[in-house]
């Protein structure tokens, strides 16, 4: 009798937010990251925008993509767990 495996939509679902969770995790690293180094490259002299328009700028780069990449990871844990 042949082993096989079933794959069901519970575990489509299980990976699926479990990788969400990972990129936004890699996305938080990724601005602190960044943010380092543009704190270190930054120079008042010949930049004309101050340092928290950096900020604002990786903020929007980062965060808020893995806010929702996190919001969109729970909506599926939550589906998963009705089915």
């Amino acid at each position: 009798m042949p082993n096989t495996y079933k794959i069901t939509m519970k575990d489509i679902m299980k990976k699926t937010y479990k990788f969400l969770y990972l990129i936004g995790i890699l996305a938080i690293i990724g601005f602190i990251i960044r943010l380092g180094a543009d704190y270190f490259k930054y120079d008042k002299i010949n930049n004309s925008a101050p340092f928290y328009v950096l900020i604002i700028e990786r903020v929007f780069e980062f965060i808020v993509p893995s806010i929702i990449l996190f919001i969109t990871g729970s909506i599926i844990k939550k589906r998963r767990n009705k089915l």
